[in-house]
């Protein structure tokens, strides 16, 4: 064997060996990168719980032990479709009540009109799986949806706007990994003489 079939043969194996290191590298990295992804929804599932975020953001089943969470739709919002029931005329406002509900809580009616909680699923057209992390964390810091328009009662952000970059960041990774649920919530409905944005 001449030289330089040795030199090509020694060349290929110090490749091989290069591309075994660098794979092996990679496949660390990612299996690092996967449980770090995977603690960071845990922890976005433990915020979206401690916060509430059910509490208006997933519609109620009514079970013989009281309202349940609909597990079928997680997240996804006041139900589209399903009809409003009136507003008493002068029970919300200055010197009465601040809000009426709807049962299962994902309709709210006030001084500011009614207000429909968002579908937060990741689906792409009726819920947030278009959004980018930092639009997600932009919203919650400023109030105002992507289009500008506030949001509207119930909503915390005025106590979210103080969670960190992390915490807003994990309850994203959270509410990617959801199963998505087509569901097209309304607009807000302004109150009368007066305009409303929306959530």
């Amino acid at each position: 064997m001449d030289a330089s079939r040795r030199l090509s043969g020694g060349t290929a194996w110090l490749c091989c060996l290069a591309l075994l290191l660098i794979a092996t590298d990679s496949f660390g990295a990612q299996k690092q990168g996967t449980k770090r992804d995977a603690a960071a929804r845990e922890r976005g599932k433990y915020l979206v719980t401690l916060g509430g975020c059910h509490d208006c953001h997933t519609p109620k089943r009514m079970t013989e032990k009281g309202p349940a969470l609909d597990g079928d739709r997680l997240l996804a919002g006041y139900p589209s479709g399903t009809p409003l029931p009136p507003v008493p005329q002068g029970v919300a406002g200055p010197g009465g009540w601040g809000g009426l509900f709807t049962h299962d809580l994902t309709g709210w009616a006030g001084p500011w009109g009614v207000s429909f909680a968002s579908n937060l699923s990741p689906d792409k057209e009726t819920g947030i799986g278009a959004w980018t992390r930092e639009t997600f964390i932009k919203v919650l810091r400023t109030g105002k949806t992507p289009g500008g328009r506030p949001l509207l009662p119930p909503m915390p952000w005025e106590n979210l706007k103080a969670a960190t970059d992390r915490d807003l960041s994990d309850l994203f990774d959270y509410l990617m990994s959801v199963r998505p649920v087509r569901n097209a919530v309304p607009g807000p409905i302004p109150p009368k003489g007066g305009s409303a944005g929306g959530t």
